[in-house]
C-alpha cells in the first residue's frame, strides 16, 4: 500500500500536522515559480481517483491510534501537487469528519473552486486554505504558470462563490515573491481581489522552503510591512514554523523521512534535529542509506541546503 499518510509535521499555522497526500508528485495544474516541490512536469488537470479512498483512510485511521492524544493538532489534506485534483476527496473529508474530533483543513490552490462539486467537497472541512498570489492576470501568469484551461478571472469567480456558501474558516494564503508581488502597485490590485472574496484571514507567506527557481527570493523587510499596510487588518505575516518533525514512532525510519521530505523539503539541520532521538548508529545508517537509496536528493536555495524527493525536479540555472 503506497504511504499517503505523512507526520506529523510542525506547520506554521495549523500546529503538529498531520498530512494526508491524495495525488502523486507531482500532480499539479500550476507551475508556480516558489514551489518547494519543484517543476510540475506536464502541467496536468486531471480529476480522478489517484489512490483508493478506503486506503488513504485506513492510513489516517492507524496514524490517528499510534499518536497519543495531544500529538495532532490538525489533520490536513495537503497534496505533492494539487490536492483537489482527486476525484474522491470530498468522500475522504467526510471519511476522516467521523473518526475524529480533530479540525480538518485543505490545502489548495483554488483553482479548481470554480466547479460546484469542487466546492461541495470542501464544505465540510473545518478550514480551507486556496492561494491567491497575485491580483491581476499578468503576474498570475508569470507566478503561478497555470494550466491553459485556467484563468485569472475564472480564479476568482471561483473563490468568490466558495466565501458565499462556506460555513467554515476561509484563509487565504498569499505567496510573496521579492519584486514581483510585493510592489505597491501589485499589493494594491491584490487587495481589491481580496476585499471581494472577504477571508477570514490574509496569511502572507514567504518561499523559506526551497523556491523551484534559482532566482526567486523572499521579500525584504520593507516588502513585509508594505504587505501588511496594504493587505489590511485580516492580514498576517506567518513566519517559519518551529517545532520538531516527528519521526519517533517510525517503524522504519527511512520510509519515514522519505515520506516527509516529498511533500516537505528539510532543511538538514531539521532533519539532524528530527533524529536526535535515534541511536548514533542508526542516525549514521539511516542517512548513508538515504544518500544512496536513489530516492533524496539535495538541493541548494539561498545559501542554504535542503534534503527533498529524487523525482522532484529543481534545475540548477534559470533556464
Amino acid at each position: 500500500m503506497d504511504k499517503r499518510v505523512f507526520g506529523p509535521v510542525p506547520t506554521r499555522r495549523l500546529g503538529q500536522s498531520l498530512g494526508i497526500d491524495p495525488v502523486s508528485l507531482k500532480t499539479c495544474n500550476w507551475n508556480c515559480v516558489y514551489c518547494q516541490l519543484g517543476r510540475s512536469r506536464p502541467v496536468t488537470n486531471v480529476r480522478k481517483a489517484y489512490f483508493d479512498p478506503a486506503d488513504i483512510l485506513s492510513q489516517v485511521r492507524t496514524a490517528l491510534e499510534t499518536h497519543p492524544a495531544g500529538q495532532i493538532d490538525w489533520l490536513t489534506f495537503v497534496g505533492s501537487g494539487e490536492t483537489c485534483l482527486h476525484a474522491d476527496l470530498g468522500e475522504m473529508i467526510l471519511g476522516v469528519k467521523a473518526m475524529t474530533d480533530l479540525p480538518v483543513a485543505v490545502i489548495t490552490n483554488g483553482a479548481l473552486l470554480y466547479l460546484p462539486e469542487v466546492r461541495a467537497a470542501l464544505l465540510p472541512a473545518d478550514a480551507v486554505l486556496p492561494s491567491l498570489d497575485v491580483g491581476n492576470a499578468k503576474l498570475y501568469r508569470r507566478i503561478n504558470r497555470a494550466h491553459p484551461e485556467f484563468s485569472f478571472e475564472r480564479l476568482v469567480d471561483g473563490l468568490v462563490q466558495f466565501r458565499q456558501e462556506y460555513r467554515g474558516r476561509l484563509w487565504v494564503e498569499v505567496m510573496l515573491v521579492k519584486g514581483l508581488n510585493d510592489t505597491e502597485e501589485a499589493l494594491k490590485e491584490m487587495a481589491a481581489v481580496l476585499a471581494k472574496i472577504n477571508p477570514d484571514e490574509v496569511h502572507v507567506l514567504t518561499p523559506t522552503r526551497p523556491p523551484v527557481e534559482t532566482w526567486v527570493e523572499p521579500p525584504d523587510e520593507e516588502g513585509l510591512l508594505r504587505a501588511r499596510a496594504i493587505l489590511g487588518n485580516v492580514a498576517e505575516i506567518v513566519h517559519p514554523a518551529t517545532g520538531a518533525f516527528d519521526l519517533s514512532d517510525a517503524t522504519d525510519l527511512l520510509e519515514a523521512i522519505v515520506g516527509i521530505i516529498t511533500r516537505h523539503p528539510m532543511r538538514e539541520s531539521e532533519l539532524n534535529e528530527a533524529l536526535r532521538a535515534w541511536p548514533t548508529e542508526e542516525i549514521r545508517k539511516t542517512l548513508a542509506q538515504l544518500a544512496q537509496s536513489g530516492r533524496a536528493q539535495t538541493v541548494e536555495r539561498q545559501g542554504v541546503r535542503f534534503w527533498r524527493a529524487a523525482k522532484a525536479f529543481f534545475p540548477d540555472t534559470d533556464a
